[in-house]
């Protein structure tokens, strides 16, 4: 059984190998090859990691336009540790509907304050509220 700390870390994991997805234009095998190599992955869910950074490598032009409409700035004038937030968190938003969208957005925040800038978290926060209101729609009624 996976712990809450293994997905965790793992998601930390995922905002690091996105970051260097996006700042590196490595490929997400070779990301993958050299996360598993380079940092104890005992207590990390490697299942969870390999998934997210796959999804969203695959995924991320419909995870941006998920997220993209509630910006209050061009994707591209976001940081990329806040675009690594969003991406992670909209993909699970839209592909792991086990995961409630409040943990989504719980784990989003603190990865925000973890790695992003001063504040990152408040805004990650509003735009996922609203990601959640439009993929989340009868999760977040029964609220």
């Amino acid at each position: 059984m996976t712990t809450l700390r293994a997905r965790q870390k793992a998601r930390r994991l995922v905002v690091q190998a996105l970051y260097s997805w996006e700042i590196g234009g490595i490929d997400v095998s070779a990301i993958e090859s050299h996360f598993l190599a380079t940092n104890d992955m005992e207590n990390v869910d490697t299942d969870l990691f390999h998934d997210i950074l796959f999804g969203v490598a695959s995924n991320w032009i419909q995870i941006d336009q998920t997220f993209e409409p509630y910006l209050d700035r061009n994707r591209e004038h976001l940081d990329p540790v806040s675009r690594a937030v969003l991406r992670l968190s909209t993909f699970e938003m839209l592909y792991s509907i086990q995961v409630p969208y409040k943990v989504v957005i719980n784990e989003a925040v603190n990865l925000a304050k973890t790695f992003g800038p001063e504040d990152a978290f408040k805004f990650i926060n509003g735009v996922l509220d609203k990601v959640a209101v439009n993929s989340r729609a009868i999760e977040v009624a029964d609220r």
